[in-house]
This record gives C-alpha cells, structure tokens and sequence, in this order.
C-alpha cells in the first residue's frame, strides 16, 4: 500500500470528537481511513456522537472511546480497542492539550502537576504506545504549541508542559525508525477555538489576533492539512516540531 493512500488505513485520534481533532477525524474518514475518536469527559460526549454521525453517515467506519489518558493504562486500552476493532493502528494522533494562563508566582503545586499530566505525562506515554502497537511504517503526530519560541510570560505551565515534547519527538523517531515509523509534532499558533477563548481577556485576544506576520489567529483549517501531510506524503519529515502559525513566533 502507498504511503499516502488512506484507503483502509486505522488512524487513532486523541481528543478526536472536537475542534482540529473534530476535523482531523472527519478528513480522514472521509479519504477512506477508519477512524478511533478518543474523547476525555462527558461534556465532549455529544461532539463524539456528532463526529461519529457526520463519518457514519457519509459512509465511513469509525467509533469513540472515553478515557482519561492521564491514566497510563487507559492509553494502552485505547490502542488495544482500536486493534481488538480494526485489526491494527497505522496512524496515531494526539491533540490532547490544557491551557493554563496566570502569574508563575501565583501557580499552585496541583495546577502544575495537573498540567504537566495533561501536556506532557499524556504525550509521552501516547508516545510510547504508540511505538509499540503501530504496524510498520506508522506515523505518530503530537500537537504542541508555538508558544514554545515565545518570549512572554503568564503560560509557564503550558508552554513548559508542552517543551518535553520536543524532547520526545525526537528521540522516539530515532528508536522507532528502524521499523519506518516517523514521529513529529505540530506546533499551531493561536487557535481560533473554544480552547484559546476560555483563557483570554479581550485585550489579549485582540494581541493576539494582531501578532502573526500574516494576520489573525490560526484556522484549524491551515493545520489539520499539515497533520495529514505529515503522516502520508510527508513521511520522511521526522524528529521535527512544525511551527505553523503565520508568523506568530518562529524561530
């Protein structure tokens, strides 16, 4: 099979039910792959439902999965589902992520700790599984954050939760490419989503809005062509972090 035909290949999504995993899940599907859309919490039930539905009804093969990943053995149980339904996992994709702003004086020991579980912990061991269920030749894309080439302040637990997995890009695609697999991270700038909202007084969202050389936040749209790139034509890019971002930090 070609590296860049989708057809019949199982592509597993953590945080799949919404925003870019949302439109991640339905691209896929919709060039032909099957689709595990993992999602954490019961308030993200019905967007599940609603991406499960819009693959279903468009012909595709799909199904969810509710966990909390930061429980390790969830992630294994998550891989174990995909292959138990689908006979195997060929792509995995993690947009898991939680964005903390506020004063580095003014963190608590458990906002850290949840944090870096959320940010990092997950990652790594998405990672790890990932590496040893993927057939052959997989691929394995985390979403990071292009905060890390940002010189600010306010985002010490997110950007810092976030810069290990850089890290460990790297060096899981050093261990895995002798079975071909690459590994890469995204690193999108501000998303117009819910998830960039929630954090944000208006001045900021307007800073924000103005920062990027070529104007606005960034459009899940402009990423998720670059996440399917990465695991099918753009295979042979590995070890790397992606900045995306339109000029918001580079570096």
């Amino acid at each position: 099979m070609e590296r860049n035909n989708l057809n019949g290949k199982v592509v597993l999504i953590a945080g799949g039910a919404k925003n870019l995993g949302g439109l991640l899940s339905r691209d896929f599907a919709a060039k032909g792959a099957k689709v595990v859309i993992h999602y954490n919490s019961d308030s993200t039930k019905a967007d599940a439902e609603n991406t499960l539905a819009d693959i279903v009804n468009s012909g595709g093969e799909a199904f969810t999965f509710q966990a909390d990943l930061t429980k390790v053995g969830n992630i294994k149980q998550l891989f174990e589902e995909a292959k138990s339904k689908f006979g195997g996992v060929d792509i995995a994709i993690n947009t898991v992520g939680m964005v903390l702003k506020k004063p580095f004086l003014d963190t608590t020991e458990e906002e850290y700790d949840t944090m870096f579980d959320i940010n990092s912990k997950v990652a790594y061991f998405f990672i790890q599984e990932a590496g040893k269920s993927l057939n052959d030749n997989g691929k394995i894309c985390t979403i990071v954050t292009s905060l890390l080439a940002a010189y600010t302040g306010l985002y010490s637990t997110y950007a810092g939760a976030k810069a290990p997995v850089e890290h460990f890009t790297r060096m899981a695609s050093k261990e895995f490419g002798d079975r071909g697999i690459s590994v890469t991270g995204v690193a999108p700038g501000p998303m117009d989503t819910p998830f960039f909202y929630g954090q944000e007084e208006p001045e900021a969202v307007a800073y924000h809005k103005s920062a990027s050389a070529l104007g606005g936040l960034t459009d899940i749209k402009d990423i998720a062509p670059l996440v399917e790139f990465l695991v099918t034509d753009g295979w042979w890019i590995t070890g790397q972090t992606i900045f995306a971002n339109g000029g918001y930090t580079t570096r």
